[in-house]
């Protein structure tokens, strides 16, 4: 056979296996990011009955003759499916069935809404609950056991912050779980006192001694969590989150989702320390199951708590406490021995670190733990929030992800410069610098600390501002990224900081088909208030629309 011919036939068998293709997705305004961040336009995408990405057509490009379905995009603007490189996926579930105080204003409000969530929820016995945070309320200092005795004292309440970081009890529920003067507080915890008595709130570590004694939900309750927060991340165009914290329990609930299935997004789960790592995976992180949905990848450590609570462990003492530096979790020899251990196995280690202090310690056990533990890593830092200038090169020497989450920029900024003072602040939150030090950057919401909504993050990255458009111009505003960069840290970035970089994140061919319809063009001049409001119209998973079903 002739050269000629042989490529004829070649063309032919190529068209007749395009042209079985299941699905052609047509008249659409695409967007794709290309491996340089690069925007690549598209009017149909082609997909096969595997879910994935045959082809991007450009307008006149020859389309497949035969398909199994054709959908009119009707012109509306299609961009990968979003990633959510940190959440907390049943966290987000349980915070719509329990009660939720993160949109209150005041704490007589948040009195209001606790009052009322009891008089129409007799049962269970415990309240529980999470979202609020005194630095919205303008109280000035924690609120106390008294404020919630006084609208609920004959059933224990317990209400996380909204960081998760502390924890606010009734006189109820340290009653139950028999705190009071004596107790002293854990390591890497603190129990606020007053006159040498337990004020209501717990830090960090200090939280288990109530929340250990909480009934634990029932299956049916943990499914139910996991079916809302399903419905949420797709609502926002999130295809997909790593989950930071997965316990075995929780990795019961994605299984019988995935058995059933009913498990639409997909999940990169990092167990909850070591040991929930090894129940859940063995001696390594587990294979992609239901077809790439869900897989165990690594673990997840605390090195310290969160600024707002001033558990964020600091170099120099707060400057609005200037008794306190916050609280590490682990001594250097302890963190690198957990670190340790999980690389032994493979499992990609993330370890939470929101202060300088912290930062520097986690940069320091991978820049030590790096000779031992040699090929494609992928070290994480979760947050990255405050991080002393000396220290953002140290990011790049090994490829260190940072995992970042622009709206708690958004959120933090006047608190970071009251907590700290604008002249300790040069390396927080840090986006530019980052990618200016070759560091591979993944973003995320912390949902449910922050709403999943990835649009809002976009346009904290691209502005610095928050919704109010405050402070005018932007915080720090030379960190501010480009759209296309923003972008590709939702997408591509946090595809790589999962090690999914080789079927996620994009609409590349070969990558599943994971893609959102919009209802403006994000690139035709959106202003960052625009893009803020974005609202998700369809959410497709491996060319099936997952949302709304």
């Amino acid at each position: 056979m002739s050269l000629k011919k042989l490529l004829a036939a070649l063309a032919l068998l190529c068209w007749a296996s395009a042209a079985l293709a299941d699905v052609l997705v047509d008249n659409v305004n695409g967007y794709n990011l290309d491996g340089q961040g690069r925007i690549a336009r598209f009017s149909a995408i082609w997909i096969g009955d595997d879910g994935k990405v045959i082809q991007l057509l450009q307008r006149g490009d020859r389309k497949p003759d035969r398909t199994r379905y054709r959908f009119d995009g009707r012109g509306r603007t299609l961009l990968p499916g979003l990633i959510d490189a940190h959440g907390h996926v049943m966290e987000l579930g349980f915070g719509a069935l329990q009660l939720d105080l993160s949109g209150t204003r005041s704490l007589a409000e948040a009195q209001a809404k606790i009052a009322a969530y009891a008089a129409a929820n007799p049962r269970p016995r415990w309240i529980v609950g999470r979202g609020w945070n005194q630095e919205s309320w303008g109280l000035g200092h924690f609120p106390t056991a008294a404020d919630l005795d006084a609208v609920v004292g004959d059933r224990p309440v317990w209400l996380e912050r909204v960081d998760g970081h502390a924890g606010w009890a009734n006189g109820a529920a340290m009653r139950e779980a028999k705190v009071d003067g004596r107790t002293p507080s854990p390591p890497g915890g603190r129990i606020e006192t007053a006159a040498g008595r337990p004020t209501g709130i717990f830090v960090d570590a200090a939280k288990d001694l109530v929340a250990r004694i909480i009934p634990p939900p029932l299956p049916r309750i943990r499914d139910q969590a996991f079916e809302k927060a399903q419905q949420i991340m797709l609502s926002y165009g999130l295809v997909g989150a790593c989950d930071m914290g997965t316990s075995p329990e929780d990795w019961l609930v994605m299984r019988r989702a995935g058995d059933t299935g009913t498990l639409k997004v997909r999940i990169i789960s990092y167990g909850l320390g070591i040991e929930s790592a090894l129940a859940v995976a063995g001696t390594g992180p587990t294979p992609w199951l239901y077809d790439s949905r869900l897989r165990m990848i690594g673990v997840k450590f605390y090195a310290d708590g969160a600024l707002g609570s001033r558990g964020a462990w600091l170099k120099q003492p707060y400057k609005d406490a200037p008794t306190q530096r916050g609280l590490p979790f682990h001594s250097d020899a302890e963190i690198r021995n957990l670190m340790s251990r999980a690389a032994m196995d493979n499992f990609q280690v993330a370890v939470h670190a929101i202060g300088d202090a912290a930062n520097a310690q986690i940069l320091g056990a991978i820049d030590e733990l790096a000779d031992s533990y040699k090929g494609d890593r992928r070290w994480r830092i979760e947050h990255a929030q405050i991080v002393d200038p000396i220290d953002l090169p140290k990011f790049g020497r090994h490829g260190t992800i940072a995992s970042m989450q622009p709206t708690h920029e958004t959120s933090d900024w006047r608190m970071a410069q009251a907590r700290m003072g604008t002249e300790r602040l040069g390396g927080s939150y840090a986006w530019k610098s980052m990618l200016a030090n070759n560091v591979p950057l993944a973003f995320g919401s912390d949902f449910p600390v922050e709403s999943p909504n990835p649009f809002p993050g976009l346009a904290a990255a691209i502005s610095r501002e928050d919704a109010r458009g405050e402070p005018a111009g932007g915080w720090m505003p030379e960190q501010e990224l480009t759209l296309e960069q923003a972008l590709a840290a939702f997408t591509r970035g946090a595809a790589y900081a999962g090690f999914a970089e080789d079927r996620l994140g994009s609409l590349d061919k070969g990558h599943y088909a994971d893609f959102i319809f919009i209802d403006r063009d994000i690139f035709a001049g959106a202003s960052p208030q625009d893009i803020r409001n974005i609202k998700v119209l369809e959410t497709w998973v491996a060319g099936t629309r997952a949302w709304p079903n």
